[in-house]
Formats: structure tokens, sequence, C-alpha cells
């Protein structure tokens, strides 16, 4: 006996029926019987996600850190203490508005820990600093073959121009916030606190 997705127990002939089938009538049609999906059984082959259906957003990885910093060449270039590393992803829909958005629900998110211990304050409560870095590698696609694909990462101009209007946006909400270098080779170090990390999307 099976149970189909009615909750109708029908006899196993070797084939999974469906009611309404001529299997379930009790004549087998490889042609006209339909297979659900069995209890406990697995669960049948899906069609490969076409890229085309896929729409992605601006992105921002966030990380609670106890300190962050960026160098360039060996050079530092920017660091903070207790606060945000956010890593921040840019694709080719997206614009200020985007930005805007991804920005307030980045200075409102609260994962740091209140007297409870509870993850009930945010970067502006505690009066902590953010460090935003660009990441095209955000929109990484492995789904074929092991090579990553970034075709759905923006171009550069409009990369850095929203990346610009996230951080311009977050110092609209009174967040102190240091950059990297759009588009150079960084070395990033952080110790992130927690582990606490978080991915946002606009």
């Amino acid at each position: 006996m099976i149970l189909d997705p009615t909750g109708i127990l029908t006899p196993f002939a070797g084939r999974f029926s469906s009611p309404g089938s001529r299997a379930f009538a009790g004549r087998s049609s490889p042609s006209s019987a339909r297979c659900p999906v069995p209890t406990g059984g697995a669960l049948p082959d899906l069609a490969p996600l076409d890229a085309r259906d896929y729409t992605a957003s601006m992105r921002a990885l966030v990380q609670r850190v106890r300190r962050a910093s960026v160098s360039v060449a060996g050079e530092p270039v920017a660091g903070i203490g207790r606060g945000l590393l956010v890593l921040v992803g840019v694709t080719h829909e997206d614009d200020a508005a985007a930005a805007a958005a991804l920005a307030a629900k980045t200075a409102r998110l609260r994962v740091f820990e209140d007297d409870a211990g509870l993850m009930n304050l945010s970067l502006q409560e505690i009066g902590g600093e953010l460090l935003a870095v660009s990441q095209f590698t955000l929109y990484a696609d492995t789904r074929r073959g092991n090579r990553p694909s970034f075709t759905q990462a923006a171009r550069p101009e409009q990369g850095e121009a929203v990346y610009a209007a996230f951080v311009e946006a977050l110092r609209a909400e009174g967040v102190p916030v240091q950059t990297g270098v759009f588009g150079a080779h960084m070395h990033v170090e952080l110790v992130n606190d927690g582990p606490v990390t978080i991915l946002l999307e606009a």
C-alpha cells in the first residue's frame, strides 16, 4: 500500500498512481499515469534552474566583528573596532534606491547583544563602526562546472556608483563608515565576533 497526496491508501502495483488516472482504476498505463511523490521516497528529478529565471538583487554580507581592516599592496587603508564588516555586491538592476534601502536595513540590523545577552541592538545603538568593502564575487554562480561565473555582477562603472551610494546612505543614517578601495586587490583582516554572519538583500 502507498499513501498518495490526497491521503488515500492505494494498492502498489509496481507504479505510483494518482486518483483519476487509469492506473488508479486498476489499469496500468505508463503514458497516462501521473507519479506523485511517495511518502518516504526520493523527490523526482527537477529541471535545472535557468539563469534567465533567476533575479538577483543587491547583496550585503554582514559580519559582526571585534575589529576589521583593509590593506592594499601592504599599506593599511581602513580599519575599525567593534562594529560590522560589510561585503557589498551590486547586480545589473541595482541603483541608488536599492543602495539606500539596503543601507537602512544594515544600519538598523539588530545583531549586537543587550544586557540580557540577546541580539537586540543595532550598530547605531552601540555606537559601532562599519567597514564597507566592494565584493562582486557575492554573485558567483557555480551551478555548472567548477569555475565560478560572475555574469550576475554589475559592470565596474555601475558597481562603483551603487557602492558609493550605499556608503553615502549609511553616513546619512549617522553610521561612521570606512571603505576599502573599489576594484583593488585587497587584503581584508577581521575578527568575527560570534561568529555572526548574515546575508542581506535589497
